[in-house]
């Protein structure tokens, strides 16, 4: 039997690849980069101030689609960018290792690359799966799966394309900055099988890239302080991506506001009081800057900026994760998350956290209002900063926590940072939500032990009956024993009831579905019961159809059988952002309107093409049994195959 989370790896393997984010951003600097020449601009050298200012430059950052991985780290050796003419520039100076499963709340900046003005059609980047490490969650625990190809070969180095859908191309200009995300989408592009020892990760990567957002993230940009600009309240700094030690990957500016929150250290700053923090630094600092885009100004500015001992890694070792457990002043954080100064930042299933009454504990965005160690309770998402008891040896956690590393935070500091529960609605009152937990996070509830989280033991956190307050947020869209989500922070420990403090509440009706249907292994060529400008509905009588019939609906898995009848898959409104995707092995052809992608739909199958899997992502409507999609994509296996 396949777990819940691994049933969804599983209904939807071999799906084509689809979710896809990027947006179009100006910025200032440069970077690193060659000059090009192209028929229709003139020749730039960003290593020469005098043509220099005729060069254009891309960001190019990495995201994942929210899935079921709770860790999968591989390494990015190449991205390179290519010009319908021909040519080609590489936008990655060094290989770089990163862990997806991240990066599903964020979008994160990898390089700044100057170039000469001119066009992109698509690209090509390199994957190596030689040191992959893939955790998934199986049998109630969490579990580090063997990584094979298609062909069941362990899995190696993989060039993919990146292919922009069919009315874009990615434009660079004079003077201004475009920004192209790639998404990995990890749930789409892998099948997961927990019924072999060790579980096993079939990996089938693909990728595309889009030029304009079909969803939008936060984006993080991570780097070494070049220099401040006090007066147009800027900072610019050397991109080194993810927890890198070492590395120059091009020249980015951030924008800052008199609402900006620096946390440097000890010190809590806003606006250009940070600033001028900022710039009493050494350059090559290491910073952090969380932010959002503004498309029309084309600027990226930060919400918040983190800065020398702040940034995990710097001088101090540091955990990302879920406390799981809690006993006196000892912390099981699992899902973890482990970065040190001295070696690759790397995945644990479990970290212990030691705290105490010298621990500095704050929200994030928070510093000023200092908490003690009892604000740090089950379930909670964290960032601690301190020392690991043993430096020299990386213990391995195959029966963790008993050997798991561990981190003295007891003269460090935790970070609270916002937390995301998921569940069932039991109840609803003025100010207060009472849910059935199903997870939190990337984690099953199972993970989870409550045990001193109440102010008795009678009052202990009940995931079963979770008490959350809401104070004068909005409920009245929420249903009983419909799904929600909601974002915020764990009460004290010891301190419960209530058991959380709502900041977001996301309804059932909001809450994104990802629909997926497989065929038999030589696929169908009558999938679909009707096909038009509303929609497709898939024929669910058709005997070809395989294990994979499911919609995920937040963290629940809805069998389609059990639905009253085979759901319309709609195209968005007019207006908005899409992204429709017909793919074959090796390649994809991706449709911003939702007529062409059924034309050429209708052509493949007509010509002898058989589908093999289709995943539509959208928000799921069961009063007409709707899923109003922006993203679908279909795999085919050509008629020679």
């Amino acid at each position: 039997m396949f777990s819940n989370r691994a049933s969804l790896l599983w209904i939807i393997r071999g799906f084509a690849p689809l979710a896809a984010l990027a947006f179009l951003l100006s910025g200032c600097g440069g970077g690193s980069g060659a000059g090009v020449t192209t028929a229709d601009t003139a020749f730039c050298d960003p290593a020469d101030p005098t043509t220099f200012q005729d060069c254009g430059t891309v960001f190019v950052s990495l995201t994942d689609a929210e899935g079921d991985f709770v860790s999968y780290s591989v390494d990015i050796l190449s991205l390179t960018l290519t010009r319908p003419g021909g040519g080609s520039v590489e936008t990655l100076p060094n290989a770089t290792r990163v862990d997806f499963a991240q990066l599903t709340e964020l979008s994160e900046i990898v390089s700044a690359v100057t170039l000469a003005p001119g066009d992109f059609n698509g690209g090509t980047i390199r994957v190596d799966y030689g040191n992959a490490e893939v955790f998934v969650e199986a049998g109630g625990d969490i579990v580090q799966a063997e990584v094979v190809d298609a062909h069941g070969q362990p899995a190696g180095i993989v060039d993919l394309d990146i292919q922009l859908a069919d009315r874009d191309q990615l434009v660079v200009t004079r003077g201004r900055t475009a920004l192209l995300t790639v998404d990995f989408d990890l749930s789409v592009s892998n099948d997961v099988d927990t019924t072999v020892d060790p579980v096993r990760v079939t990996a089938r990567p693909h990728i595309v890239a889009e030029v304009e957002p079909v969803d939008e993230k936060e984006i993080r940009l991570r780097g070494a302080l070049r220099s401040v600009d006090l007066d147009a309240g800027t900072y610019s700094v050397r991109v080194r991506p993810w927890h890198h030690h070492i590395g120059d990957h091009g020249e980015v500016t951030v924008h800052t506001t008199n609402r900006t929150s620096f946390e440097i250290g000890d010190r809590m700053l806003e606006g250009q009081e940070g600033l001028e923090a900022l710039a009493s630094l050494e350059a090559g600092t290491l910073t952090v800057a969380f932010g959002t885009l503004n498309v029309q100004n084309r600027e990226f500015t930060a919400q918040i900026v983190h800065a020398g001992p702040s940034v995990a890694g710097d001088d101090i070792d540091a955990v990302y994760g879920n406390v799981v457990a809690r006993t006196g002043d000892r912390l099981i954080v699992r899902g973890a998350f482990a970065v040190r100064p001295d070696r690759i930042a790397r995945f644990h299933r479990t970290v212990i956290v030691e705290v105490g009454p010298g621990t500095a504990v704050y929200k994030i965005a928070h510093r000023d209002r200092l908490l003690d160690e009892d604000a740090i309770s089950v379930g909670q998402r964290i960032v601690a900063f301190g020392q690991f008891a043993d430096t020299d040896a990386e213990p391995v956690d195959a029966v963790a926590p008993d050997v798991a590393p561990v981190l003295d935070a007891t003269d460090g500091r935790v970070r609270l940072l916002v937390t995301h529960l998921h569940g069932t609605v039991i109840s609803v009152m003025p100010g207060q939500v009472n849910m059935r937990l199903r997870g939190i996070d990337r984690l099953g509830i199972d993970h989870f032990d409550f045990t001193g989280t109440g102010m008795t033991p009678e009052l202990n956190a009940d995931p079963t009956n979770y008490e959350i307050a809401t104070s004068t947020l909005s409920l009245d869209r929420l249903v009983t024993d419909k799904w929600a989500k909601v974002l915020g922070f764990v009460t004290p420990f010891g301190m419960a009831p209530p058991d959380f403090e709502g900041r977001t509440v996301i309804d059932h009706r909001d809450i994104p579905a990802a629909l997926g249907v497989g065929w038999s292994s030589t696929g169908t060529a009558a999938p679909f019961l009707r096909m038009g400008p509303d929609g497709l509905v898939i024929d669910l009588g058709n005997p070809d159809i395989d294990q994979r019939h499911h919609m995920l609906l937040g963290r629940r898995v809805v069998d389609l059988f059990d639905l009253p009848a085979s759901p319309v898959i709609a195209p968005a409104g007019e207006g908005l952002r899409a992204l429709y995707g017909i793919s074959e092995p090796g390649h994809i052809e991706l449709f911003k309107d939702f007529d062409d992608f059924l034309d050429e739909l209708a052509l493949r199958l007509g010509a002898g093409d058989a589908a093999r899997s289709l995943a539509a992502y959208g928000i799921y409507d069961e009063t007409t049994n709707t899923v109003t999609t922006n993203k679908v994509a279909v795999h085919m296996l050509p008629l020679e195959e």
